[in-house]
């Protein structure tokens, strides 16, 4: 059985959002696996910080002609990981311009960066966008990122009919420790922890190495395609 690392070794991976979170922790595993590694993000600091082996553009997701700049010549696999917590809080008083910015960031942008790639994309590449969970699961004040999530995550199996050799598939992590939670209070954020942790089937929140992981293994199965692989510990406790 051929490992990741073969599979990735040499070949060139452009995470698109890729200086922090999960992003970075999927740069750095590609990297680790013998890829040439590309991340874009906006702070050149976090971009410089990602690795000596790694290299970096400055891109905003959206300014199309930065990301087709940090487009390699010969592209294998693509990884849309960028996203904030914009779109979050109870409907009633939700901030209807922050839900836009989130679908302008996870979709409209996402379309952008794939048009952007898909003529240095090899047939048999592959493309992977992060949705979340918010998608498929009920949870109060997460109706934005719902709508947000779900949009990204409904597109993957068209994406993959139409794109096909290209394979297209998504993770959608559940709740995970990384830099997204930074804006919410300490206590509020070890609050969430503990409550999903409790709920999930191995019983505390993820990691961004882990969801790096299920993003390499979408990079490197060449059977999978259309797929939207939950990375959320386990099904929620009824």
């Amino acid at each position: 059985m051929t490992s990741q690392n073969e599979v990735l070794e040499g070949s060139a991976v452009l995470v698109v959002g890729g200086s922090s979170g999960i992003g970075l922790a999927t740069a750095r595993a590609a990297r680790a696996a013998g890829a040439e590694v590309t991340v874009t993000g906006r702070d050149e600091a976090r971009l410089r910080a990602a690795g000596d082996r790694i290299a970096w553009r400055v891109a905003e997701l959206g300014d199309h002609d930065a990301i087709t700049a940090a487009v390699p010549e010969r592209l294998d696999h693509l990884v849309l990981a960028a996203g904030d917590a914009a779109g979050i809080g109870p409907v009633a008083g939700l901030d209807l311009a922050s839900v836009r910015r989130g679908l302008d960031t996870k979709v409209i942008g996402f379309l952008g960066a794939i048009q952007a790639a898909l003529p240095a994309l090899r047939p048999g590449g592959s493309i992977t966008l992060v949705g979340a969970a918010s998608a498929r699961n009920a949870a109060p004040g997460a109706v934005g990122l719902a709508m947000i999530n779900g949009a990204v995550e409904a597109a993957v199996a068209s994406l993959a009919a139409e794109l096909a050799p290209v394979r297209v598939n998504a993770v959608s992590p559940g709740v995970v420790d990384t830099a997204w939670w930074s804006g919410f209070p300490a206590e509020a954020r070890e609050a969430v922890f503990t409550q999903y942790g409790k709920a999930a089937t191995i019983g505390r929140v993820g990691t961004a190495d882990e969801v790096a992981q299920a993003i390499l293994a979408l990079l490197t199965n060449p059977y999978l395609t259309g797929a939207v692989l939950p990375v959320d510990g386990g099904p929620a406790a009824a």
